[in-house]
C-alpha cells in the first residue's frame, strides 16, 4: 500500500510532540485533520498510539511505522545528495568500521573534513555484525567489514586488504616459537582467532596458541599493543592497528612468510547507492590509506 505522505508527517510529529493540539498547531492544521490522518493509518496498521489524558504513547505498531517514516526520510536525503552536484562537500558522512581499519580511516576523515568544512563526520568503531546491522537499519550510510555479507539488501565492494601481523617487543630477541611461549600472549576479542590463523601457517608443527599462556587482555584496540611495547607479551593484530600505535620503536613485526591477509569490504544499502560526497570521501581515503602503507 502506498501511504499518504501527509498522514505519515502528521503521525511523526504527533509521535514527537505527544499531543494532538500541539501537533495541529505545529503543522498548521486543525486537530480534526490530524485525528483523521491518524485514523486513516490505524485502519491499515492497527492501533498506533495509547491515548492518555494529556499525551499519547507509541504502541509497538506505532514504533514500526515511525521507523518506516524515518527510513523514508533517509532515503529522500540520500536521493537528494546523489542527484545534487552542488552538495558534494556539504552534509553528513557516516561510516562504521572495525577498530583496526577505523584507527587508520578516522584521521583521514578528519583530514578531509578540514579541507571541506561543510561536512559533518560521524564514525563509529564496531565489530562486523554491528557494522552490518548499523547499515541495514540506516544508522550509518556505509560500513567496512572483514567478511563479505551474504545479504541481498547489501552491496559490497572490495575496499582493500589488511594482513595480520605477529608483533613482539623490540627488547625480546626472536628465536622461534619458543620465544612466543616464553613471552606469553596478549589477548583481545579477536585474538585467539587471529593468532590461530597466523601461527598455524607460520608454525604448522607447533602446539598453537592454546598452548601459550595468556599474559593480558584488552578490548580497546588502541591499547592492545601497550603491554607488548612494555615487554609483557606478544600479540597478533591487523597491520593498521599496529601502524596507529604511538610507540612504533617499541615493537617488532616478525615476518611470517606466506601472509594471512583479510579483504576489507565497503558495504551500503543496495536500494540507495552512495551519495556523491560519500563516494568522493571513499576514493580519497583509499588513495591516502595505501600511500601511507607504502611509506611504512
Amino acid at each position: 500500500m502506498m501511504v499518504n505522505p501527509q498522514w505519515l508527517r502528521s503521525f511523526a510529529v504527533l509521535a514527537e510532540l505527544g499531543n494532538f493540539t500541539r501537533t495541529a498547531e505545529h503543522l498548521n492544521l486543525t486537530q480534526a485533520a490530524v485525528s483523521q490522518h491518524i485514523q486513516s493509518l490505524e485502519k491499515h496498521y492497527g492501533s498506533l498510539f495509547i491515548r492518555h489524558h494529556r499525551h499519547v504513547e507509541l504502541t509497538p505498531a506505532g514504533s514500526a511505522v515511525l521507523d518506516y517514516f524515518r527510513e523514508m526520510e533517509r532515503a529522500g536525503r540520500a536521493l537528494d545528495a546523489r542527484l545534487s552536484s552542488e552538495d558534494q562537500d556539504v552534509g553528513d558522512i557516516s561510516l562504521v568500521s572495525p577498530g583496526s581499519i577505523g584507527l587508520a580511516l578516522y584521521p583521514l576523515l578528519l583530514d578531509y573534513q578540514e579541507n571541506h568544512p561543510g561536512l559533518i563526520i560521524r564514525h563509529r568503531f564496531a565489530p562486523d555484525a554491528e557494522v552490518l546491522d548499523a547499515v541495514l537499519t540506516n544508522r550509518f550510510e556505509m560500513g567496512i567489514v572483514t567478511h563479505k555479507p551474504d545479504n541481498m539488501r547489501i552491496t559490497a565492494q572490495r575496499f582493500g586488504e589488511e594482513p595480520l601481523e605477529l608483533i613482539l617487543p623490540t627488547t625480546t630477541p626472536y628465536v622461534g616459537f619458543e620465544t612466543l611461549s616464553e613471552l606469553g600472549f596478549i589477548d583481545h576479542p579477536d585474538g585467539v582467532g587471529m593468532a590461530t590463523r597466523l601461527l598455524s601457517r607460520r608454525y604448522p608443527d607447533a602446539a598453537g596458541i592454546q598452548a601459550i599462556k595468556k599474559r593480558g587482555f584488552s578490548n580497546q584496540v588502541s591499547l592492545i599493543l601497550e603491554p607488548v611495547s612494555r615487554g609483557l607479551g606478544f600479540t597478533v593484530l591487523p597491520r593498521f592497528a599496529r601502524r596507529a600505535f604511538h610507540a612504533q620503536n617499541a615493537l617488532q613485526v616478525v615476518e611470517c612468510g606466506n601472509a594471512v591477509v583479510d579483504t576489507l569490504w565497503l558495504i551500503y544499502r543496495s536500494e540507495w547507492p552512495l551519495s556523491s560526497r560519500a563516494r568522493r570521501v571513499i576514493d580519497q581515503m583509499q588513495q591516502n590509506l595505501y600511500l601511507a602503507v607504502d611509506r611504512t
